[in-house]
């Protein structure tokens, strides 16, 4: 019987500079699902890459005196290095430099141009070289910048090719509002509502300022742009219209494409519009995460907040890595990066919980029984409810894994990890081992936990693959005792099972020590990037600062702080400043408008936690009704929102 396929694909990766620790969530989170389809018997193609053409990588590649393929192949070794170091698995990885996608891009346009969908025309407008978009003047920010990275953008004139976008609106209008192609379903509203109602422009798809690209078969003084180069990854990589591989038919439609929230729009919008143009099947699933930030702010060079994913596994290995990232981004949110978080999530989880289940119950076993437990068993009433839990673990992952909520499949596994360790204080090992009357009891006792520890590390194993075959060392569990069919059953392991004792998996961390090294290593980078700016940009000033009219303590106790949950936010239609947010404040809601459209997306403040005044007095703020202030700094670079640990729960009061 032949296994059923499963297609998940990552974007391709555009080689700028070294990768960091956000560019590693996607990579890590289709590489955990495409082990745990594996795991369940799929046929899995698992495809990453690098998008290689652009004006920038011939920028980039000038300044350094070499060729643009030297360039992108000195760069690409580093995010192979990075994904193997990351016990990524990935199946297949393309470039857009390969034979293979370059003849395969050329029928790709040339088709679209003989149906009609692609004609010749000039292009005259705004340009934003770092991400390689054209922009109308109503697109661009308020100050005048992308929309997207919000860098200057430069006037461009040229001749050049364009694909029709309009033909398709009503259709892709459908997919994303009537259908669970775009996960999470919340983004869908957002992209119609910008992209869609006012109209979709044509898309600009060749150029001819530069070289360093796909030639236009038919046209060579043109070169393809990059959405239609880099978008059609998906499906040159499995051999369409190339002799390369033949395994399209197999694998396509892909069940899921993952992306960041930043080029969602061109995957749930340009990409379908392509594939409709082509009468190609669209993807069942386009996955959008959000952004690893570090103080509230994307991870980026240029802020020198960069934090070196070699540095962190050389530190705790890759696993807890893998692990923290993945436990900390929920679908369609950001997730803020911190030492503190990271280590106390190692700590808590891994050595606490995990860890010290898997060494306390083999250590045991080893000390009450020499390693080997007997056959002779005496059950009790607990027994039962323990087992329970275990065996509800397979089906409640199996349901977040379909939804691919990851966080969520994790929170599920190390429920059942408390439970555990719940059940060890419930049983009390330790007394029974000093009772010789009380040895069949404790040899059922450790047998039920090292069962356990059979399931929850089986289900951890897509996640940690790094650790889990160490777990089924020390607990004596043979590989046909974690395949997945077995998983749903209780008592797999053999009657007299042999324990070895081991390493310790997760050591814990010492926080105030890796805390203090690990900011020094970060402010160094953020020293070093802060070096090349001017004073203005650095937001240095000589002019002293003034604090307002001391205040007693009675009048702070005047002002309600607390805390609060972003969980919806729009813009004001009235207005090019203000944002309307939807509070949960722990008392029923509310609304706060805020005048920082300028600096914020709704898309960056849902889901975030932030602190408020709670009892200013309400008012309209051009016509929208405000009951509340949200808090945020003053900087250089304009207000900064203040964003609360998600520990903290809404509504707790801030003094």
């Amino acid at each position: 019987m032949s296994k059923k396929p499963f297609y998940i694909t990552t974007p391709i990766y555009y080689p700028s500079g070294n990768p960091h620790i956000g560019h590693c969530y996607t990579t890590v989170a289709c590489d955990s699902i495409a082990r745990y389809k594996r795991m369940q018997g799929y046929d899995v193609m698992f495809l990453t890459g690098t998008d290689e053409h652009g004006l920038k990588i011939e920028q980039k590649a000038a300044e350094k005196g070499i060729t643009p393929k030297a360039y992108v192949d000195e760069i690409v070794e580093t995010f192979k290095k990075l994904w193997k170091y990351m016990n990524i698995d990935y199946d297949r990885y393309i470039r857009t430099t390969d034979d293979y996608h370059v003849e395969s891009v050329q029928k790709i346009f040339k088709e679209l141009y003989d149906r009609g969908y692609i004609y010749k025309g000039e292009y005259s407008g705004k340009y934003c070289t770092p991400c390689e978009s054209f922009w109308t003047d109503s697109q661009l920010d308020e100050n005048g910048c992308c929309p997207e990275c919000h860098r200057p953008v430069a006037f461009a004139k040229e001749e050049a090719y364009f694909m029709k976008m309009s033909p398709f609106a009503d259709r892709i209008e459908k997919l994303l509002l009537e259908t669970d192609y775009l996960r999470p379903k919340t983004r869908a509203t957002e992209l119609v509502n910008n992209f869609i109602k006012p109209g979709l422009e044509d898309l600009c798809v060749s150029r001819t300022t530069f070289k360093w690209g796909i030639p236009v078969s038919f046209d060579d003084k043109h070169v393809v742009y990059v959405w239609i180069d880099a978008l059609s990854n998906y499906i040159t990589a499995l051999g369409y219209l190339n002799g390369a591989y033949t395994d399209f038919d197999k694998f396509w439609p892909a069940d899921v494409h993952m992306v960041a929230k930043d080029i969602m729009r061109f995957h749930a919008i340009i990409w379908p519009a392509m594939l409709m143009a082509l009468d190609i099947p669209l993807p069942k699933h386009l996955a959008v995460h959000g952004w690893i930030t570090f103080n509230g702010e994307k991870m980026s060079k240029s802020l020198g907040n960069v934090v070196d994913p070699f540095v962190l596994g050389e530190r705790y290995g890759c696993d807890a890595i893998r692990y923290h990232i993945l436990r900390e981004m929920a679908l369609g949110a950001d997730s803020s990066f911190s030492n503190e978080i990271m280590i106390n999530r190692i700590n808590s989880d891994l050595a606490n919980g995990f860890g010290n289940l898997v060494s306390r119950t083999v250590a045991m076993a080893d000390k009450y029984f020499g390693g080997t437990l007997p056959s002779e068993r005496e059950t009790d009433a607990v027994d039962e409810d323990f087992k329970s839990v275990i065996l509800g673990l397979l089906p409640a992952v199996d349901a977040e894994m379909e939804e691919t909520k990851i966080k969520q499949a994790l929170e599920e596994i190390f429920k059942a990890v408390d439970r555990a360790n719940k059940y060890i204080d419930e049983t009390e090992p330790w007394k029974l081992g000093k009772d010789e009357t009380k040895k069949a009891r404790l040899a059922a006792v450790l047998y039920n936990l090292l069962d356990s520890i059979r399931v929850i590390s089986a289900l951890l194993s897509p996640f940690m693959p790094t650790v889990m075959p160490k777990v089924w060392e020390q607990i004596g569990a043979s590989a046909e005792d974690v395949e997945y069919g077995k998983l749903g059953t209780f008592g797999v392991l053999p009657e007299n099972v042999t324990v070895h004792k081991g390493e310790i998996l997760f050591p814990r961390i010492d926080v105030e020590k890796e805390i203090e090294e690990l900011n020094s290593l970060i402010q160094k980078n953020m020293d070093e990037a802060k070096s090349n700016l001017s004073s203005e940009e650095k937001g240095e000033t000589a002019e002293p600062i003034e604090l307002a009219p001391e205040i007693s303590i009675d009048d702070f106790a005047k002002v309600e702080l607390r805390v609060a949950k972003v969980t919806e936010c729009e813009k004001v239609k009235k207005s090019s400043k203000l944002l309307c947010l939807q509070l949960d404040d722990g008392m029923g809601g509310r609304q706060v408008v805020s005048g920082i459209a300028k600096y914020y997306k709704p898309e960056d403040l849902i889901g975030r936690k932030i602190q408020f005044v709670a009892n200013l007095k309400p008012c309209k703020l051009c016509g929208v009704d405000s009951n509340g202030m949200i808090c945020a700094a003053d900087t250089a670079d304009g207000p900064k929102v203040i964003f609360v640990d998600d520990s903290i729960p809404v509504g707790t009061k801030i003094r």
